[in-house]
């Protein structure tokens, strides 16, 4: 299975995700790197690192971040990752953990979620009255 890895600047916020995302599809590899080492906000690249290595399989591993340094940390990760089939995800965060996870345990190719991620992207939440 594709693992999937949230990463957040709050601890708490990644590992929600997660909480949700496993709630959806309790088997799909799903690890969480948010926050500091001390608790405190922020993004952490030897969490971001440890986490990919969690999930890791040949099937691959896909990032979804929050925002700003969680993309740009996460970048640098994978500068000095050496495993093939890591990538990053530009999507929503909790749609797109949901979906990922869904679709992981669903036995989908690294390339068939980040297809279908892109739906994620324009999900809307609710029809507008006009």
């Amino acid at each position: 299975m594709v693992g999937i890895v949230i990463v957040s600047h709050s601890q708490k916020l990644a590992e929600g995700v997660v909480e949700v995302a496993r709630m959806m599809a309790a088997d799909a590899p799903l690890a969480a790197a948010g926050g500091l080492e001390d608790g405190s906000l922020g993004t952490n690249y030897e969490k971001i690192f440890a986490a990919v290595e969690e999930v890791y399989s040949a099937d691959g591993v896909m990032i979804l971040m929050d925002m700003g340094s969680a993309v740009m940390t996460t970048e640098m990760v994978l500068e000095d990752l050496d495993k093939p089939n890591v990538v990053m995800i530009d999507c929503p965060l909790v749609e797109g953990a949901v979906l990922a996870a869904v679709e992981s345990s669903g036995g989908r190719s690294l390339e068939e979620i980040s297809a279908r991620m892109e739906e994620a992207r324009a999900t809307k939440k609710f029809l507008s009255a006009e």
